[in-house]
């Protein structure tokens, strides 16, 4: 019974410890290829987001035809 109790709780302080440790790990290398990146785009010079905004996306569309032309099509 004792040994048991024992068990138990070394079983969910591993869990803690392991989520703990798991999370910082992922943290560190998040943040170091976040870092990374950003050091590296900043001496090259590139930009990722454009920060200005533009008129607008769309695009006008030149067509020359008449409505005869869309009769008919297959």
């Amino acid at each position: 019974m004792f040994v048991k109790t024992i068990k138990k709780i070394f079983k969910t302080l591993k869990k803690i410890v392991s989520g703990l440790i798991n999370s910082l790990l992922l943290l560190l290398v998040y943040f170091t290829a976040v870092a990374l990146t950003s050091i590296f785009a900043k001496i090259l010079g590139k930009k990722f987001l454009e920060t200005k905004a533009k008129k607008s996306y769309w695009q006008e569309m030149k067509l020359n035809t008449k409505k005869e032309d869309y009769y008919r099509q297959f």
